[in-house]
């Protein structure tokens, strides 16, 4: 399973982007704004390649997807939220968009969650932030 993040739509509070699985598209993404400099909960994570497991969140108290080796963050996760508030440098999921928000975002973590977890009984999983 190959996972892309493309982001599209910038603005000063967010950075909404489109999440495809193997080139077909899953669903879309929100997060923190892009910038060179690092600030903690309002930042996006670099660009990149990411290794992605599923392990306990000791913050969510389930099992949840996470990105290994983000250069100057840790705990980075991929989960459920609406808005830039809700991130602190992780990826929010959702099956609608608007400016500066996502919605459907619980049903779209439902369908993404056993896929990922169904690849990662295969194999390694990445994901490209473009």
């Amino acid at each position: 399973m190959k996972l892309t993040i493309k982001r599209l739509h910038k603005t000063e509070n967010s950075t909404i982007g489109e999440m495809s699985i193997d080139g077909k598209f899953e669903c879309y993404t929100l997060e923190d704004v892009e910038s060179d400099t690092k600030v903690f909960g309002k930042t996006a994570i670099p660009k990149g390649i990411y290794e992605v497991t599923m392990t306990m969140s000791n913050r969510f108290k389930k099992m949840m997807p996470l990105l290994l080796n983000v250069p100057g963050y840790a705990g980075v996760r991929i989960h459920s939220g609406n808005k830039a508030e809700d991130t602190e440098g992780c990826i929010l999921l959702g099956q609608t968009r608007s400016i500066d928000l996502i919605s459907g975002s619980r049903l779209a973590i439902d369908k993404f969650y056993p896929k990922l977890e169904a690849a990662l009984k295969l194999g390694k999983v990445y994901l490209t932030i473009e």
